[in-house]
C-alpha cells in the first residue's frame, strides 16, 4: 500500500517536489529547535565559511536545500533509471572512471550525505558496466525498508542489508570485478570504525573502506551528484581519490575523511549538515577529545 502510494507521488514533476521540499526544508528549520542546534554547530565546526556574511548566506542556502533532498527523494526512489539517469545534464571526471574501468579492476564509489544522494546509486547503476552490489541500511522507520529494497533492486541486483551478510556480498561482487557505492560519512556502529579528524573534529568513521580495498585491490573514487536548482537537473562529479591506504585504520580513516572534506567544500550548501555526524555510538571508545 506504501510502496503503491509513493510510486503515485513520485510521479509528481520534479520541479513540483523540490519545490514542496523548499518549503520543508523552512517549517522543519523553525518547527525543530534541535535540527537548528546540530545544523547550527555543524556548520560552525566545519570553518568553511570564512566571515559572519558567508556563514548567514551559506546557511540560508542549505535549510531549503535538506528539504528538497527529502522531498525529491521519492522520484530517486521509485522512477526508473533511464529516466532519472537523463535528467543528468553533464559529467565531470568521467575520465577517471573510464580509466578504472580500463584496469578492469573492481570499483568503489564513495560519497558523502551530498548533494542528491539516491542520484549516484542511480548513475552508478546506470552508467558503469559491471555488476553492482547495493547495500542499504534497515532504516529506523521499519515501513521505509520495502522503499529502500525497491530502489535498490531497480538494476536487477538483489539489495543486502548493511551487516556482516551484506559486506560478505559486497566483498564477493568486488573480487569478481564489479563495483560498489559507499556512504563513509555515516556514522558506523561501536567497533566498526575509528576516530578520525572531520573539519577538525573527531568523528566515529568506518573502516570498511579499507578492509574491502585491502581485499580486493578496489580502486576508489570519490563522487556526488548535484543539484543545479529547482527543476535544473544535475551534475555529476568524479574525481580520483588523493592519498593512500596503508591498513592503519586511524590513518586510513583519516585520509577517507579529508576526500570527503573536499567534496563537501565544493557545493557546502548541499551537505547534509543536520546529521548528528559527531555522536558517540553505543560499544564505541570515548573520542580523543573526551579522554
Amino acid at each position: 500500500m506504501l510502496l503503491t502510494f509513493c510510486k503515485l507521488l513520485a510521479k509528481l514533476p520534479l520541479p513540483l517536489l523540490q519545490a514542496l521540499g523548499w518549503l520543508l526544508g523552512w517549517l522543519v528549520w523553525w518547527g525543530s529547535a534541535h535540527h537548528r542546534k546540530v545544523l547550527r554547530s555543524n556548520l560552525t565546526q566545519s570553518a568553511i565559511a570564512k566571515n559572519s556574511m558567508d556563514y548567514t548566506r551559506l546557511l540560508r542556502s542549505s535549510i531549503p536545500e535538506h528539504g528538497i533532498a527529502a522531498t525529491e527523494l521519492l522520484a530517486h526512489w521509485m522512477r526508473p533509471i533511464p529516466e532519472l539517469l537523463a535528467l543528468v545534464h553533464e559529467k565531470t571526471g568521467w575520465e577517471h572512471v573510464e580509466a578504472a574501468l580500463k584496469t578492469e579492476r573492481p570499483i568503489i564509489f564513495v560519497s558523502p550525505h551530498l548533494g542528491a544522494l539516491e542520484m549516484v546509486g542511480v548513475c552508478v547503476a546506470g552508467l558503469i558496466p559491471k555488476k553492482l552490489a547495493p547495500l542499504y541500511r534497515p532504516p529506523k522507520q521499519a515501513y521505509l525498508e520495502p522503499l529502500m529494497i525497491y530502489s535498490r533492486s531497480r538494476s536487477g541486483a538483489e539489495p543486502a542489508p548493511a551487516n556482516a551478510s551484506g559486506v560478505r556480498v559486497l566483498l564477493k561482487t568486488l573480487k569478481q570485478g564489479g563495483v560498489a557505492y559507499l556512504l563513509p560519512d555515516q556514522a558506523p556502529g561501536g567497533g566498526e570504525g575509528v576516530w578520525a579528524p572531520f573539519f577538525g573534529r573527531p568523528a566515529y568513521t568506518m573502516t570498511l573502506l579499507s578492509k574491502l580495498v585491502k581485499s580486493s585491490n578496489a580502486i576508489i573514487l570519490p563522487c556526488y551528484v548535484e543539484r543545479l536548482g529547482i527543476g535544473k537537473g544535475y551534475r555529476f562529479h568524479v574525481q580520483p581519490f588523493v592519498g593512500e591506504l596503508n591498513g592503519d585504520n586511524e590513518h586510513d580513516a583519516t585520509v577517507l575523511n579529508q576526500n570527503l572534506e573536499d567534496l563537501i567544500r565544493q557545493v557546502p550548501a548541499q551537505y547534509f549538515w543536520s546529521y548528528s555526524r559527531y555522536k558517540h555510538p553505543a560499544g564505541a571508545p570515548l573520542p580523543p577529545d573526551a579522554v
